[in-house]
């Protein structure tokens, strides 16, 4: 029983030695094989990395193969251990129950054992033990030799000295069992003991060699990943060198249809732009780089673009508005803002600066109203040789005290904005924190774990890692926030980058030999704080591509079936309300209005000679006929002989023609042909039902800013003036038709006045008695006292006919008095206004008369009844001349100069309007066409999202 249990141990110490080996190794080879399978993925190149996994397959096997040997071996002793143990446990009990029966035998009767005879005995212990071997049994012996005592006694009864001996040898056999057993027990433990020893020691030693290839294996991956960016550098300078070639051999390059990553960041600008009243919210994936102020999140998306292209500075905030780049390869590496032409060479520092301080230049122009942030997205496209296809949105760092110089409530949107954007669904977070602070003072892994609670999404970078070594007292708490066990907040990453060294004017390339020279002795990484794959921005790039792409492929499809069910409900909306219009958008709409215009100016040279003179003469005499009839003729008329007459006349007309006559004209031109260009539009406007009132508001746009700009020709004034005088200055009335039309002229004018004086008069006596009649109405106290005066004065002109257009003094009197002696008493200013209205009216009643009897004085003028009344049809005659000629100059000015330039106005002016998106949403509006401009958006992200799609199924790069 003994031997047999010393055997189990020893064999199940020995199982226990090659299970811990097997354990040990097996642990050994999958470290070894899944770390250098991560180390392979992470950076190096496409050889390397087909050589380094055969190998890596090759060692694994032989691993594999050495561990199935022992493990063999151990199942097998176990078993055959199990089985031993099976029989064992059998045999003992079988010889329990043997030696209970005998203990009783012994106890109860001995006496009668001695009298059943002496071969009793030993034969029952030869039955009983005859499957055991002596040797094997040493109780045996024990059970020989109390038989053999008590078989030796006389007969009869023993006595209790005898049976007290019994006892005592019993006992000592017992001691000397338990001895013998102890012993045995611990010789037992000590080779136990020895052989743990010798086990721990080659435990050790074979850990000591581990960690000593897992090192060499780190250098060596280390040294593969420097080995492939060199080979990437050397691959980059030959395509320049090829480039080069291309261009000086004058060899025109095939045209390359646009990367599926441009055809991505298409469909984002659209969408950034969709605000539609159906709310379908854009849910594609971007990777949003958020971070806490100066935590390095920018300089991490520098990393990425390989490109310092973002304004700097120290511990203030320079990123003041989103920034969406737009990642994609290409020969050169270039940049290039959204909408524009210029492209920008980013191997060059004069242009690299000129970039930054354009970028800053467009965050400081969309903060409105003294703002700290906007919300404005800036959209760039970066490419490049090597670059990974993404679409990265930098966001404003996350402050946690607002500054005196900042706008109120900054904080407050900051928060806002890094929301908006993390709570698209679909949204990658690079979630960056300095690795040179306590964690306890970042504020944006709450926000982030607010979002993402699960970290399904999420990228977890920690910046500033040597800084981190240098002034970390603790290690492990950075490879607890590496684990994931330092933050509550989860992440699918987590990763270590270094971002320079301090200096703003590093280079990219400069900072990312530092990082690899770092990561190369990093006592954080020999120390397996992190993992290979997780160090460097190149691994950082190739792992947000990885998951944005596969975001993307996860959330396209649901995206484009969104759309097209919203493009079914708008085109259902436009066949009930718009049923039988065709569909047309803002800028099908602008354009149909943009050749209206054009045309509608185009009409102006539709309007006959004739009738813009005609327009002209009665604009123009409009505006003088009170300066030549008031002001000139009437001042003349008062001289008493026609030399006087035509010398005021001539003096007054040559003054008026230096300083006031051209403007006016040119003035009257103005208007009239702005007049006649409105009437033309508007009328054809009247014509078209469907677009009358879509284009109202933008024809009288266009014609407002067109009066505001159209200025006449400088030079014109000029040439018009010297016409005028030369035309005015002409007194011969050369034919009789000319005499005729004159006086014609004159005639008209003079009825014109006459009615004009009329109705003044009547307007200062009040109503007439007719009127006060039939209409109810009285004359007032001054009305009163106006007819008064009116029909006392009357009396003075039936006196006189050719009184003068003064009254004396005297006169005045004597007609106040008149009128007090009648009871009324009329104030001399009164009795004046009267008499001015009087006079005229009487004047001119006097001139027409005159003018009727000169009708036939043309050919013999000199006997005429009165020479001056003869020469106010000549003064008519040059003003009817100066009418006709210039509203003939200013018809040619306007129709060959001032038509064509009002035309290219409008032109420029169209043109201009065509790229200010807001002024046209303010003029062309209404719902049919909100409801054309959804649609047109609708299908146009559908199509783009549908054409990506396509695309994106094509692509197994």
């Amino acid at each position: 029983m003994y031997a047999l249990g010393r055997h189990r141990i020893h064999h199940a110490r020995r199982s226990q030695f090659h299970i811990t080996r097997r354990s040990y190794y097996s642990f050994i080879g999958r470290a070894a094989y899944r770390g250098a399978k991560w180390m392979l993925v992470a950076g190096a190149g496409v050889g390397s990395m087909k050589y380094v996994s055969s190998k890596v397959d090759e060692t694994h096997e032989n691993v594999s193969q050495r561990l199935r040997q022992p493990y063999d071996f151990v199942m097998s002793g176990v078993h055959d251990i199990g089985t031993r143990f099976r029989n064992l446990s059998i045999k003992a009990g079988e010889y329990s129950d043997n030696m209970r029966k005998r203990q009783e035998t012994l106890e109860v009767d001995p006496k009668a054992l001695l009298q059943a005879g002496s071969a009793e005995a030993p034969h029952k212990v030869k039955s009983d033990g005859a499957d055991h071997h002596p040797k094997e049994n040493p109780h045996k012996k024990e059970e020989t030799k109390i038989l053999s005592f008590l078989s030796s006694g006389t007969g009869g009864d023993m006595d209790k000295e005898k049976e007290r001996k019994v006892q005592e040898e019993h006992g000592k056999l017992k001691d000397e069992l338990s001895t013998a057993r102890e012993g045995a027990k611990n010789r037992e433990m000590g080779r136990l003991l020895e052989d743990n020893e010798k086990l721990r020691n080659s435990i050790n030693s074979e850990r000591s060699e581990s960690h000593k290839k897992e090192q060499e294996l780190r250098i060596e991956l280390i040294k593969l990943q420097e080995s492939y960016k060199r080979d990437l550098e050397k691959l980059r300078a030959d395509n320049e060198l090829l480039r080069h070639l291309v261009k000086n051999t004058n060899v025109k390059p095939q045209t390359i249809k646009k990367s599926i990553i441009d055809m991505y960041a298409d469909v984002l600008d659209t969408l950034s732009h969709n605000d539609t009243s159906y709310k379908i919210q854009d849910h594609l994936p971007r990777v949003v780089v958020v971070g806490d102020q100066s935590a390095g999140k920018t300089s991490v998306l520098e990393m990425l673009i390989r490109a310092r292209i973002f304004p700097r500075g120290h511990g203030e905030m320079m990123t003041r508005s989103p920034v969406q780049v737009t990642l994609g390869e290409g020969s050169r590496h270039t940049a290039q803002f959204k909408g524009t032409d210029r492209v920008y060479d980013l191997s060059s520092e004069a242009q690299l600066y000129e970039l930054r301080k354009d970028v800053e230049r467009r965050m400081r122009k969309n903060l409105k109203d003294g703002e700290t942030i906007s919300s404005e997205v800036i959209s760039l496209t970066v490419k490049g040789p090597g670059l990974h296809r993404m679409v990265l949105v930098d966001l404003p760092g996350i402050i946690s005290t607002e500054t005196s110089g900042m706008k109120p409530r900054t904080k407050e949107k900051l928060t806002e904005m890094c929301s908006k954007f993390m709570k698209n669904p679909n949204a990658i977070i690079l979630c960056i924190q300095d690795g040179s602070i306590d964690a306890e003072r970042s504020n944006v892994t709450n926000i982030v774990q607010a979002h993402d609670p699960k970290g399904k999404r999420t990228i977890f970078v920690l910046t500033k890692v040597d800084l981190a070594e240098q002034n970390m007292a603790n290690p492990s708490r950075v490879k607890k926030i590496l684990e994931g066990k330092l933050f509550p907040m989860k992440a699918l990453g987590y990763y270590a980058v270094v971002t320079g060294r301090g200096p703003q004017d590093d280079t990219v390339e400069s900072i990312g030999a530092y990082e690899e020279d770092f990561f190369s002795r990093s006592k954080l990484f020999r120390s397996g704080a992190f993992r290979a794959s997780q160090m460097s921005t190149s691994n950082l790039s190739l792992a947000v591509s990885e998951c944005f792409w596969k975001m993307v492929k996860d959330s396209v499809e649901q995206q484009a079936d969104n759309f097209r069910a919203m493009r079914y409900n708008l085109e259902a909306e436009w066949r009930n309300t718009f049923a039988g219009i065709r569909e047309m958008d803002r800028n099908d709409l602008y354009e149909k209005a943009k050749d209206e215009i054009l045309d509608d100016i185009a009409c102006l040279h539709k309007i006959t000679p004739l009738e813009w003179e005609s327009l002209l003469q009665d604009a123009i005499w409009e505006k003088i006929s009170p300066t030549i009839v008031d002001d000139i003729y009437l001042n003349a008329a008062e001289c008493d002989n026609a030399s006087n007459f035509n010398t005021k006349v001539d003096i007054a007309l040559k003054d008026w023609t230096d300083d006031l006559l051209p403007q006016i004209s040119i003035d009257v031109g103005w208007h009239t042909l702005f007049k006649q260009l409105e009437t033309i539009i508007f009328s054809k406007a009247n014509k078209d039902k469907d677009t009358a009132d879509l284009f109202l508001p933008l024809k009288k746009d266009i014609l407002n800013e067109i009066e505001k700009q159209h200025k006449w020709q400088t030079n014109a004034q000029k040439r018009l003036s010297v016409i005028q005088k030369n035309a005015l200055e002409d007194t011969a009335v050369t034919n009789k038709m000319q005499w005729d039309n004159s006086i014609a002229f004159m005639e008209r004018i003079l009825n014109e006045r006459i009615r004009t004086a009329k109705t003044d008069l009547d307007k200062c006596i009040g109503p007439s008695w007719s009127e006060r009649w039939m209409g109810w109405k009285t004359r007032t106290p001054i009305e009163s006292q106006s007819v008064a005066a009116k029909n006392e004065l009357e009396r003075l002109l039936i006196a006189n006919e050719f009184h003068p257009k003064e009254l004396e003094t005297d006169e005045l009197t004597t007609v106040r008095k008149n009128l007090q002696t009648q009871g009324v008493d009329v104030p001399y200013e009164i009795i004046c206004n009267v008499w001015s209205k009087l006079y005229k009216l009487s004047f001119l009643k006097r001139s027409l008369a005159c003018a009727q009897q000169c009708r036939k004085a043309y050919y013999h003028r000199s006997v005429a009844c009165n020479a001056v009344e003869c020469n106010d049809v000549v003064l008519f005659w040059r003003a009817t001349r100066m009418l006709e000629i210039t509203s003939n100059a200013i018809r040619l000015q306007i129709m060959n100069t001032e038509a064509q330039r009002i035309e290219k106005e409008v032109k420029q002016y169209l043109e201009n309007l065509s790229h200010d998106e807001e002024k046209k949403k303010e003029l062309i509006t209404g719902k049919r066409v909100d409801l054309a401009e959804e649609l047109r958006r609708v299908r146009g992200i559908q199509d783009r999202l549908e054409s990506f799609i396509d695309e994106l199924r094509q692509d197994h790069s």
